[in-house]
């Protein structure tokens, strides 16, 4: 039986609250008092919210890696990553739609004190990794763009995050189109640099389809690909931000409602996906011959402006500081998200924005290298990441939780497929962090 939409019970901040006027509209359209193509843009904002989660600094760091050092020979990780997070984050957002209830709600109401709180941990180690990535990589573009120390960079990126999440006081729409600007603003910069860029396009369509682990290394930084693409927190959020959305009442309302939600993940995770396809290219262009030694942001940004010219540096710098601060958003939207349906605790956003971020600035201050703490965040975010698959696999097939929404075999047999290859990938990593032979790994 489909469970009651929770979003609406009492003394309860739905986490995608939207104006009166919006949901009015929204429910117009479930009525069939509203028509029209536009309609669509009435439902957009959930799916490309989460969707910077797929094009934070962690890709950054991840992709410039292995587009410098392997070429476009990862490019195929880069695909069926992103094909694994659409069938993920639409898995996500149904569970929101059909039950009311988001994925942490669900893990806390489902198992028992002990494995509730295991849960809840790992579930907050992935946010501090999200942090670290995401406050590391606004602080290099701004400490590249201006000369500032590492430190302020942060300083400064937790100021404007914060501001940002003051929006959400006047609804969810505001911030949504905040963090759509900042989406588009990374896609055209990365436009911008495959106009300037030397592709070999043969050789990246080549990549793209070939799948090839050519060493260890290769493996670490395809776990990372992983690691910072399929986002734990971007699956505890996107169930957040469609729970009781547009309130729906019946069978009718949550089908339509579903069906406008993966057509939006499609178009947001395509975006994502090519934004990430034009970084591995990028760097495989400008770097792979010639410098496939670079590995860190900065190093890159300085090769890059005197291969390519100063419009790719700039647009470079640009994507990298609308990655880190939108990201930061979202991070510590997730991050609320996942303490209140574990815990049942709603702290402030600046209380939590603290919490998450110290880890960020313990590493700077210990003078870690920031391109390897990015590289190492999103390995442990792949690491975190079956928490959240395995759960949305086991919630979503349940038709006592989904009623007739539950997942068909075809949507089964890939969600388990998808789980299993993380796993699979992790326990590769594992064998080979400890030395273990590894076969089929030159």
């Amino acid at each position: 039986m489909v469970a009651p939409n929770a979003a609406t019970a009492p003394g309860r901040a739905a986490p995608g609250a939207m104006s009166r006027r919006t949901e009015g509209a929204i429910r117009d359209v479930l009525d069939g008092r509203r028509g029209g193509r536009a309609r669509f843009l009435l439902f957009a904002g959930p799916a490309v919210t989460a969707s910077i989660a797929y094009m934070d600094p962690g890709n950054f760091a991840t992709n410039i890696q292995a587009g410098a050092r392997y070429g476009y020979g990862l490019l195929w990780v880069v695909l069926l990553a992103n094909l694994t997070a659409m069938l993920f984050q639409a898995l996500s957002a149904k569970l929101g739609i059909v039950t009311g209830k988001n994925l942490a709600e669900h893990c806390r109401d489902a198992t028992t004190r002990p494995v509730r709180l295991g849960l809840w941990g790992i579930s907050e180690v992935a946010a501090m990794a999200t942090d670290l990535a995401e406050f590391l990589g606004g602080a290099i573009g701004l400490s590249l763009l201006t000369g500032m120390p590492l430190m302020a960079g942060m300083a400064i990126t937790a100021l404007v995050t914060y501001a940002i999440l003051l929006l959400e006081h006047e609804g969810f729409r505001p911030l949504e189109i905040a963090i759509g600007a900042m989406v588009g603003t990374i896609g055209l910069c990365y436009a911008v640099e495959l106009l300037v860029a030397p592709v070999a396009w043969g050789e990246a369509a080549k990549g793209l389809v070939t799948p090839r682990i050519p060493d260890a290394q290769a493996l670490t930084i395809a776990v990372g690909i992983i690691g910072a693409t399929v986002m734990p927190h971007a699956l505890f959020l996107h169930s957040g931000l469609t729970q009781g959305r547009g309130n729906p009442r019946t069978e009718a309302d949550r089908r339509l409602l579903v069906r406008y939600s993966n057509r939006e993940v499609v178009v947001a995770l395509l975006l994502a996906g090519l934004v990430n396809m034009a970084m591995v290219i990028m760097a495989a262009a400008a770097f792979h011959v010639g410098h496939s030694g670079v590995a860190e942001i900065g190093e890159a940004y300085r090769t890059l402006t005197p291969l390519l010219g100063p419009a790719a540096g700039a647009a470079f710098l640009v994507s990298l500081l609308a990655s880190g601060i939108s990201s930061s958003v979202v991070g510590t939207l997730a991050g609320q998200l996942v303490m209140q349906g574990f815990t049942g605790w709603r702290i402030p956003l600046l209380v939590r924005r603290l919490v998450t971020m110290l880890p960020a600035f313990v590493v700077v201050a210990i003078g870690v290298d920031p391109t390897q703490a990015l590289v190492l965040s999103q390995v442990v975010l792949s690491l975190a990441l079956p928490v959240p698959m395995v759960a949305l696999v086991v919630f979503t097939r349940r038709r006592s939780v989904m009623g007739p929404f539950a997942n068909g075999p075809l949507t089964q047999a890939a969600a388990v497929a998808g789980a299993a290859l993380v796993l699979a990938l992790n326990m590769v990593l594992l064998a080979a962090a400890f030395g273990v032979p590894v076969p089929g790994l030159e």
